[in-house]
């Protein structure tokens, strides 16, 4: 028996070896064939250690951040080659979508004061490859109703996408801790509020059920979640595996999942494969406190969650936002909003089964102990009306939105949601007077294949969200009104 035990270990081991190095293989025939690294992607600019982030002020890492960025412009930008400067790239300096030209340069950690003392503040925390610039509409309401608003850019983000090739979670959760002490160094006393976006809305839920377990971290008094990265695909468990080649200086590009030309000033195309690990890493993390905090009947601790999401996200898990997390809540007062699909006839017959079943699979039934909207169409045509059911009832009440589906849009997208039309970069009604150098929401991708420098899949993607005016008024009603 121990022999043939040995025997069908060693055939397992051997299966696994095989077929780890046909993933190596076809991960070195795949780099191969792709786009060479710019310099961009080569170089990791100095950020704060984890233990030197839990130990600044905002000051000191205001200060951190100028060097970096200065350390970037010298080791990237002045070493660019003559193709890379004539190139529409983020980095060259006479680019038009070269953040610095800009009155802001978004990509940079913030502050929004407001025009009287403030009656609380307000952290924001943005997405995976992002950078601040996606929450500064939200950012300014608060900043409208009397909230102090910092925004910090977390650790690999907003420089070079190589500099997300090292950076780990755990310093991204030591940049939140540093915003949060940073807001109520400023503001001792009214409601804190954590926002976060996407990777951002997963480090806010992580530093919410934090101040659970640790007393000395500031509990928010409310979480305001858009896309949150509550669940992620099996992939991002296993992505590390896409990475082995790069041990090879050869193969160096097997440490990205896509090498893509960057032409977005507030947001990086190139995926390196070590972002998709961490994001791993955060949310099995999550799940596990979620399921500690549970079992041990803490999680009424937890502040009101009010969250944003598409009911079709390519990005992160909508199940996992119910599964994981609203299941588990205590009747708090949270709330889910849920984007749904334009289902009107001019789209209704062309939807995927799985797509025109999604809400109904996802959603639990009434009663439950959060309140429930969906915004969607108003049964006739393309009008937008936001169905509620509120905590333990199983009542729907329905509100006009006084907005309409646009013509061309069957569905929001991950990336949409905290981005109004008139957004000067992703918006589709771009405002003039908000020009980021181009418009990438506004585009409507009609022409020859091989032209574009990006495959015209990546244009189809809404990235303005029809409905923005009804998400900030939802925001907007739980914040307390600055006095006049």
């Amino acid at each position: 028996m121990a022999g043939f035990l040995s025997r069908s270990l060693r055939r397992v081991l051997f299966g696994v070896l095989a077929l780890l190095l046909i993933i190596v293989a076809l991960r070195v025939w795949d780099v191969r064939s792709g786009p060479p690294l710019g310099p961009w992607h080569e170089f990791v600019p100095p950020e704060l250690s984890l233990e030197a982030i839990d130990r600044a002020d905002w000051a000191g890492w205001m200060a951190a951040e100028d060097a970096a960025f200065a350390a970037t412009r010298r080791e990237v930008t002045d070493r660019l080659d003559a193709m890379d400067r004539a190139a529409a790239l983020r980095w060259s300096p006479d680019s038009p979508v070269n953040p610095t030209r800009f009155v802001r340069d978004w990509n940079r950690s913030f502050v929004l004061e407001p025009s009287g003392a403030p009656v609380g503040v307000a952290v924001f925390l943005h997405g995976l490859t992002d950078a601040p610039y996606s929450l500064r509409h939200l950012a300014e309401a608060y900043r409208a109703r009397g909230f102090l608003a910092i925004a910090i850019r977390l650790p690999g983000h907003g420089m070079v996408p190589g500099g997300l090739t090292e950076a780990v979670w755990e310093e991204w959760m030591a940049a939140t801790r540093l915003a949060v002490r940073a807001a109520r160094a400023r503001v001792a006393t009214g409601p804190l509020h954590l926002v976060g976006y996407s990777n951002g809305g997963a480090l806010a839920l992580k530093h919410a059920l934090d101040a659970i377990e640790d007393q000395r971290l500031p509990q928010a008094d409310r979480l305001v979640l858009v896309s949150p990265m509550v669940g992620v695909t099996a992939f991002a468990r296993f992505a590390g595996l896409a990475g082995l080649p790069a041990f090879l200086p050869r193969f160096a590009k097997a440490a990205w999942l896509d090498i893509l030309p960057e032409f977005n000033p507030f947001k990086f195309n190139s995926f390196p494969v070590n972002a998709a690990r961490q994001t791993w890493r955060l949310t099995s993390a999550i799940e596990v406190q979620l399921d500690r905090l549970a079992q041990a009947q803490r999680l009424s601790a937890l502040p009101p969650v009010l969250t944003f999401q598409s009911v079709v996200d390519a990005t992160v898990s909508t199940p996992a936002v119910l599964s994981r997390l609203y299941d588990r809540l205590p009747e708090n007062g949270s709330e889910l909003v849920l984007f749904d699909l334009n289902r009107s006839l001019r789209f209704g017959p062309l939807f995927s089964a799985g797509a025109d079943s999604a809400i109904d699979r996802i959603l639990p039934a009434a009663t439950r102990r959060y309140a429930v909207t969906v915004v969607g169409n108003d049964g006739v045509g393309v009008a937008g009306v936001a169905r509620r059911i509120a905590a333990g009832s199983a009542v729907e009440a329905v509100t006009p939105l006084g907005a309409d589906w646009p013509r061309a849009v069957y569905s929001l997208s991950h990336v949409a949601l905290p981005f109004p039309a008139s957004d000067g970069l992703y918006g589709g009604e771009p405002d003039p007077a908000d020009a980021m150098g181009v418009e990438l929401g506004a585009i409507a991708v009609r022409g020859e294949r091989g032209v574009l420098v990006m495959d015209a899949n990546h244009f189809a993607r809404i990235t303005w969200n029809p409905f923005f005016a009804y998400l900030l008024d939802r925001v907007r009603g739980g914040m307390i009104t600055a006095p006049p």
